[in-house]
């Protein structure tokens, strides 16, 4: 698996990342508008391996997505670095007792359609949408502050000037605020108006069929077209409030097309073949672009470590639905029990899988928070890891009660075959290569793995709606602020995936379990939030980490580097593994002056 190369500075907790291998390739356009070839306007053309599920920001959970393109909030985060810096607000102060922040908006920032983009929308985002429980965004968890949940308050001061307060203190106030603001001219009727259930209409606006010339935006591109499975068509927003030194209005690049390819192998051919001028690179083909670097005119850039996590995991749910029980209660019992993940841990040759599929190029992961974060704790402080270990796990499987029949193969105490079903999407050879991994190494200590390769749409409806799987490998993106991670930990986290509590308005759990492990992890992630003394604050996050690695919620793997090729007549790429490759995308250029193929691509 690989981690997408396209990542934003937009809330990336949110993103499930079971896509794998994203190319992002630049050329020249000749659409019908243009009259002659030196009238061409430049584009990026981005290929991606799965559609976008979404162009409801509230409403998102998953990459590749529009966002990082099309919205931005009050701050954003440098993607080098991680930096708090000014976005949609000129500048913000904070009170002295750490309660409140004022921020003051840019002067005349406009929509997409032209419209002003005012306080009131900031107003709009936050008290209509993310903190409105009868939406159904995950966004809210985030916002939750200490045991109560309490969420801030938000009000306008004048025409330039709002006010957030909160109650008590919350370290990740001012990072908080970077989510997106959304266009109250467009979208508060939707919120008002109710649907035959009596929830708001905005629970289905904007989906991937609404026409995305609707779609109000204040980034630095907007959509004027989506073509299904085929391509997504960014424009440069006119109106977008950014200008250079100079006073030039970014971005400088027209347009972006996001080209929906989902086999990896092909993005690798257009590049090689000179058709497309970025690309993602994989362990897999990294030796090959490495020898044809200087001859393709490109540049490999490492960003160093990915900044999301990879994983198996295991559902722990006990609950039933409907009177059925959610998982066999058998393969519960052996997922419930610490001693059976531990031993699947020690199963796993994560060194095997660094040096085979990953080429050398990732390092084993242990800790849930990501490396570019002031709060992960390494081995080297004490975090517990599990090296390979067949023998150590064999020995663990039997003092819980495992034991082993004359061809090796596990049972459990009742003499049941120890067998589960291991999911993943399709659409990448290195995460079906993980999996595969996976299988051998853990019929080594006798455990029979059932691999299925679905289709991500499939996956992620049996995580919200059916809670019908055993087991999945997968990835989560991470990023410097652990609270951005709350609605994973929290006990009912939309993002609680090894024991996911159902939404509000879904069929109800009967007998779900917290344990205690589990309860301790929320309460430490709540403590953290409020904790604004750093050292204590680095403390509790490094307590949640053992925690996590003691009782292995999700078992970790590896972290590959992140890795991409640039034609050399791109300018101001920031690559980096925090923020990946267009996490400045309104600062990137074209050289006009080096000679370029022009190419026809269709509207």
């Amino acid at each position: 698996m690989r981690y997408p190369i396209i990542t934003y500075n937009w809330r990336r907790w949110l993103a499930i990342l079971l896509a794998g291998l994203s190319a992002i390739v630049l050329t020249s356009c000749n659409p019908n508008q243009f009259k002659s070839q030196a009238e061409q306007v430049p584009q990026l053309v981005a290929s991606i391996l799965t559609s976008p599920k979404t162009f409801n920001y509230a409403l998102n959970q998953t990459v590749p997505n529009v966002f990082g393109f099309i919205y931005e909030g009050l701050i954003s985060e440098n993607g080098v670095n991680g930096k708090i810096e000014p976005a949609l607000a000129e500048s913000w102060e904070i009170s002295e007792d750490k309660l409140r922040i004022v921020f003051t908006l840019h002067q005349d920032l406009k929509w997409s359609d032209g419209e002003p983009l005012t306080v009131d929308d900031v107003v709009f985002t936050y008290n209509d949408i993310y903190l409105n429980e009868k939406i159904s965004t995950d966004i809210r968890d985030t916002l939750k502050i200490g045991e109560s949940g309490a969420l801030p308050k938000v009000k306008k001061i004048d025409d330039r000037r709002v006010e957030f307060s909160i109650p008590e203190p919350f370290a990740p106030f001012l990072r908080s605020t970077g989510l997106a603001i959304l266009p109250a001219h467009s979208l508060r009727e939707s919120v008002k108006s109710l649907d035959s259930q009596g929830k708001p209409k905005f629970n289905s606006m904007w989906g991937i069929d609404t026409d995305p010339k609707k779609i109000i935006v204040n980034g630095p591109y907007r959509i004027p077209s989506y073509q299904t499975g085929e391509r997504v068509v960014f424009e440069r927003n006119p109106y977008y409030w950014r200008k250079d030194a100079v006073g030039n209005r970014l971005p400088y690049i027209d347009r972006v097309v996001w080209q929906i390819v989902e086999n990896a192998d092909t993005q690798l051919i257009q590049f090689r073949s000179g058709g497309l001028d970025m690309l993602g690179v994989s362990p897999l083909n990294f030796s090959l672009l490495k020898r044809e670097e200087k001859r393709g005119n490109f540049t490999i850039y490492n960003g160093g470590q990915a900044s999301g996590t990879s994983f198996i995991c295991f559902n722990l749910n006990k609950g039933k639905r409907n009177g059925k029980p959610l998982i066999d209660p058998i393969k519960s019992r052996w997922f419930n029990t610490v001693a059976f993940r531990q031993a699947v841990a020690y199963g796993i040759d994560r060194q095997t899988m660094i040096n085979n599929l990953f080429r050398g190029l990732a390092e084993t992961q242990n800790s849930p928070i990501s490396v570019q974060s002031p709060y992960y704790l390494s081995p080297q402080e004490g975090l517990k890891v599990y090296d390979y270990n067949p023998e150590k796990a064999k020995k663990l499987l039997l003092g819980a009660g495992f034991k082993y029949n004359n061809k090796s193969q596990l049972l459990d105490a009742d003499g049941n075959r120890v067998r589960f079903t291991l999911l993943t999407n399709t659409g990448s050879r290195t995460a079906e290569a993980i999996v595969s991994q996976i299988k051998q190494d853990l019929s080594k200590i006798g455990m029979q793995v059932d691999v299925s390769l679905i289709e991500f749409n499939a996956l992620v409806d049996k995580f919200h709606n059916t809670f019908d799987w055993e087991s999945y490998f997968g990835g989560i993106t991470g990023g410097i602020e652990p609270n951005d991670g709350a609605n994973i930990w929290l006990p009912e986290g939309g993002l609680h995936r090894f024991n996911q509590a159902p939404a509000p308005d879904e069929i109800p759990i009967v007998g779900r379990e917290i344990a205690d492990w589990e309860a301790e992890i929320g309460r430490l992630y709540i403590q953290g939030a409020k904790e604004l003394d750093e050292a204590k604050r680095k403390a509790i996050y490094a307590e949640t980490q053992r925690i996590s690695q003691e009782y292995l919620p999700f078992i970790y793997l590896v972290n590959p580097l992140s890795l991409a090729a640039v034609r050399n007549e791109i300018e101001g790429v920031k690559f980096s593994g925090l923020g990946g490759l267009l996490w400045n995308i309104a600062e990137l250029k074209i050289n006009k002056n080096s000679p370029r193929d022009y190419q026809k691509y269709p509207e």
